[in-house]
């Protein structure tokens, strides 16, 4: 077994491979850039090697100084995560000939699988269904436009090299395959250095299934049951499950005997991921192998029992694999969602900055251990909550790299005590400074469709092809967001009526009818008449009865804790509560479920007094192009005295991987040009001024 090994990536997956390698007594040496130098997968290895500056081109993809850093501390085994070079089947060839052991496939393999172009062929050849589609590299947007109207409408558009939604587009007319061509070879070569493309048919109403394989180098291959991608955003999946709600054992079977005479075909070793499109009728087709650790590989830790890191290991070490495909478990129901650095309500438009707040919830299930047995397993605590990240509080989320702050995974012993515990477990995490997708994860789980597992990849496009607003969050019971505003400030009155010094004849007196105004926008707020009765500070109870509801809350949460945790009529809650710092000094946000309201909490007189208060409406900025997010301005394509077109582009922001083209809403003339290509934007900063 090694005694130390170098981890080639950042973030999340760093930080999971340090873990297992620590309980596996293994050291560890980090490699990080100028962005990342005080990182918390610095922190925890044992060692750390600069690499270079923030952009990872210029230091995670620079393999001299990966293979230096490894030759500079003596680690004898390099694991290179996920993205940046794990699928690089040179930098696999270098390490092996540099004495380095490559935890994951041989180059071989990864050339022969980890290229979508050549695996697409192989398949082919192996006679393995696939896809229709142009199998080589197309050279010009023209041939792009050309290849997709013989192939038919709608067709996908894929980065031979991508990964992670990179370089993928889908077209439904020529226009969408001109642009987007042209848009994938752009992301591929930043991305990747490699700017192949190639084109297949879109399969409507496809489910995205991926079946975990896992080979040693004694010619041995298992697989470890499925995965359920379906539920996608632009091609970059949101939430994962295992096992899938949809696919038969007999299905299930076909696709795993399938994949692992696929991954015998090359000869591989480690673990890796096959994945397939199935129709509606089960028919599946392969996609494509990714060759190496895949983000939601913790689902299928979970019901196996197995650790995929050690395992990996254990193989790169010349190990044979311990079990054989009888004795794969598949146990209860896990489910994981993507955290992500972006805002939900403003078209998922990247967001950066710094962690002011982080508190995740409190994980019962640890990465890198045996997740089928110990006390989360015992009696009624079967299964549990696990958290995997890379970020803690007073950290920085970077604009160069992947957006992802931690991946939430949950496992119960049905789908539907998974769902429940997830929901419970997105309201107690707690994230400030930077927004995040929870809200719209929180209104993905609780949708009818996914509930009853009737979805497939265009679930999201369908549902929130529009946007995703405020209003697209359902909540069982919105009155009682209501009550626990009306609770939070019977306690802070509690507190103030303690306050010594105060004016005689002018002390903070209890009420016990309060109205809660819920803030809408232009003005439309909602009035809640509420009555309180049976408040007991020190056993932090209150009454609370409003539009002919009564809620009993019971919670020891002190004020100003964002979490608040307690019980509501007898059953246990999470919600954040805080106040709200931007539309009124004195108003509380109340957050459950993915839903947030805004309200003040005023004595009947007050309440009446407000209502008659003027709407202060806000500035007109229809005359700007603002900068949606914080990013890199890469292209400014108009100048002053320019008319354009709606529709017409306008800039180009980079940001996290991705590039962002923002057109006109509007026909108009271009006035003045604020912001120069290169600048770093902040969020709302003016780009362009019309006249």
């Amino acid at each position: 077994m090694f005694k130390k090994i170098l981890i080639a990536n950042r973030g999340e997956i760093a930080c999971r491979v340090i873990t297992t390698a620590r309980r596996m007594g293994i050291a560890t040496v980090a490699v990080y850039s100028e962005a990342d130098k005080d990182a918390r997968h610095v922190e925890l290895a044992d060692e750390a090697v600069l690499l270079g500056p923030a952009p990872s081109r210029e230091s995670y993809l620079v393999a001299d100084k990966i293979i230096a850093a490894c030759k500079a501390t003596g680690a004898q085994a390099l694991h290179p995560g996920y993205g940046f070079l794990s699928e690089n089947e040179a930098f696999a060839k270098r390490c092996e000939d540099e004495g380095i052991v490559f935890i994951g496939p041989k180059h071989y393999s990864i050339a022969a699988m980890g290229d979508k172009i050549a695996s697409k062929k192989l398949a082919n050849e192996a006679r393995v269904s696939t896809i229709p589609g142009w199998n080589d590299a197309i050279d010009t947007p023209e041939q792009a436009v050309e290849i997709a109207r013989g192939i038919g409408y709608p067709v996908m558009i894929k980065a031979s090299a991508g990964g992670g939604g990179k370089g993928l587009r889908v077209a439904h007319n020529d226009k969408e395959a001109f642009d987007g061509f042209s848009a994938c070879r752009n992301e591929a070569r930043n991305s990747f250095g490699d700017d192949r493309v190639f084109i297949e048919k879109f399969v409507v109403e496809p489910r995205h299934i991926e079946i975990q394989v896992l080979g040693d180098a004694h010619g041995n291959v298992v697989y470890l049951g499925e995965r359920e991608c379906s539920i996608q955003r632009r091609h970059q999946k949101v939430i994962e499950e295992a096992p899938s709600p949809f696919i038969s054992d007999a299905t299930r079977l076909a696709m795993g005997e399938q994949a692992v005479a696929l991954a015998k075909a090359v000869r591989y070793q480690s673990a890796g991921t096959v994945e397939f499109v199935v129709g509606k009728d089960q028919d599946f087709y392969f996609l494509e192998m990714n060759t190496r650790l895949q983000v939601e590989h913790p689902v299928t830790e979970c019901i196996t029992g197995l650790d995929l890191v050690e395992q990996m290991i254990r193989v790169a070490a010349g190990e044979p694999l311990s079990f054989a495909q009888a004795e794969v478990k598949r146990e209860g129901w896990a489910i994981e969602c993507r955290i992500n650095a972006e805002d939900p309500f403003r078209s998922f438009l990247p967001s950066t900055g710094r962690l002011v707040r982080f508190r995740a919830p409190q994980a019962t299930l640890q990465q890198g251990s045996v997740t089928l047995s110990g006390p989360a397993y015992a009696g009624e605590g079967y299964g549990g909550v696990r958290v995997d990240t890379g970020v803690a509080e007073g950290g920085e989320i970077p604009m160069f790299y992947d957006s992802m702050i931690a991946k939430l995974i949950v496992h119960g012993r049905t789908r539907a005590e998974a769902i429940a515990r997830m929901r419970a477990a997105l309201n107690a995490f707690v994230i400030r400074g930077i927004s995040s997708n929870i809200p719209f994860q929180a209104a993905l789980l609780a949708h009818p469709k996914f509930v009853s597992g009737d979805f497939n990849t265009g679930f999201i496009a369908e549902h929130y092809g529009k946007g995703f607003k405020a209003e697209d969050v359902p909540h069982d019971d919105p009155l009682f967001l209501v009550a626990l505003a009306a609770f939070v400030r019977r306690k802070a009155r509690e507190r103030a009526a303690g306050i010594s010094g105060q004016l005689p004849g002018h002390e903070v007196a209890h009420k016990n009818e309060l109205v809660v105004v819920q803030l809408g926008a232009q003005g439309q707020h909602l009035f809640h008449p509420v009555e309180l009765s049976d408040f007991d500070a020190q056993a932090g109870t209150l009454e609370v009865r409003v539009a002919g509801r009564v809620y009993a809350i019971r919670s020891h949460t002190p004020l100003g804790d964002i979490l608040m945790t307690g019980e509501c009529n007898g059953q246990p809650f999470s919600a954040q509560i805080e106040r709200s710092a931007s539309r009124q000094p004195l108003a509380l946000k109340v957050a459950h479920n993915g839903t947030q309201i805004t309200a003040l909490v005023l004595l009947p007189r007050a309440a009446e007094l407000f209502r008659l208060m003027p709407h202060k409406a806000p500035p007109d900025t229809s005359k700007f192009l603002l900068s949606p997010m914080p990013g890199l301005l890469v292209d400014v394509a108009v100048q002053p005295g320019q008319k354009v077109l709606a529709g017409e582009k306008l800039a180009v922001i980079e940001a996290m991987k991705m590039e962002n083209i923002l057109v006109a809403q509007q026909d108009g003339v271009v006035k003045e040009v604020r912001a120069q290509r290169g600048e770093s934007l902040a969020v709302d900063q003016a780009i362009l001024a019309f006249e």
